[in-house]
């Protein structure tokens, strides 16, 4: 009985308690998570102290919820293409709005025009390292020879500069990463709302999603989504109406942290 008692109070703790980062298997290294509260912003974690020490931001906190300003990011991790990014820039032509891509060397070596549509209609294509590898488990040298090498690869393809902002693979950063990158000139992006849209095998039902997006839009999110999802094809046209109607602009990166 008494270790029945046991085990029901330790369950309770871990259920009970709040997180925001997950350490993972290395020594110092954490995987990004933030805590939803509905259509309110996130509470400020110790965390996010952290990263923001690094030029690093999951959230636009120069507003509030009661900020007459309602500004929401839009930001998309490419790692490929298969057909829905151009329908996702269709959808953001036809609106009007902008959006950040951070993207691997595959895109710029397979989808070179569909980068060159990204800059012609003014979204930012950002740095999501060389390969989708971990650099917290690299060196601070080999983190930042990554980084630059995906830089110096899309130049030297497209004759563009990269926008300097930065996404970690998974979320998965260290303060020593961190560091790395920040060194770099780069700008750190995380998020404060994210729902499980990569899996193309388990696309979400369109009418789960879009409730889930919105029930957790919040003043200031960087919102983060997969352009290669058939489900947010098909929900982005009803979610930026929806956007707007809440009275929500669309911001761009360089506003973020000012």
């Amino acid at each position: 009985m008494r270790r029945i008692l046991f085990f029901c109070v330790i369950l309770a703790l871990l259920l009970s308690t709040p997180f925001t980062a997950i350490p993972s298997a290395a020594v110092g290294e954490y995987c990004w998570f933030c805590e939803r509260s509905g259509q309110k912003q996130p509470r400020i974690s110790q965390e996010e102290k952290l990263i923001n020490k690094y030029n690093a931001y999951n959230i636009d906190r120069s507003v509030s919820d009661t900020s007459d300003n309602r500004v929401i990011y839009l930001t998309f991790d490419v790692g490929y293409e298969n057909g829905n990014t151009a329908k996702i820039l269709d959808v953001l032509r036809e609106e009007d709005v902008k959006a950040a891509f951070f993207i691997l060397d595959n895109v710029i070596y397979r989808n070179k025009d569909l980068l060159m549509r990204m800059v012609e209609e003014g979204h930012s294509v950002c740095n999501h390292t060389l390969n989708h590898k971990n650099i917290c488990r690299m060196t601070s040298n080999d983190a930042k020879a990554n980084v630059l090498s995906l830089e110096k690869l899309y130049n030297q393809q497209t004759g563009l500069e990269m926008s300097k902002y930065f996404r970690f693979p998974e979320g998965k950063y260290s303060e020593e990463a961190l560091k790395a990158v920040n060194e770099l000139g780069y700008k750190t992006f995380f998020w404060s709302f994210a729902y499980a849209d990569w899996d193309n095998n388990s696309q979400p039902n369109t009418e789960y999603a879009y409730k889930k997006v919105i029930d957790n839009t919040h003043n200031g999110a960087i919102m983060l989504f997969h352009p290669t999802s058939s489900t947010n094809v098909q929900i982005f046209p009803r979610l930026i109406s929806e956007w707007k109607a809440m009275g929500y602009t669309f911001g761009t990166l360089d506003q973020v942290g000012l």
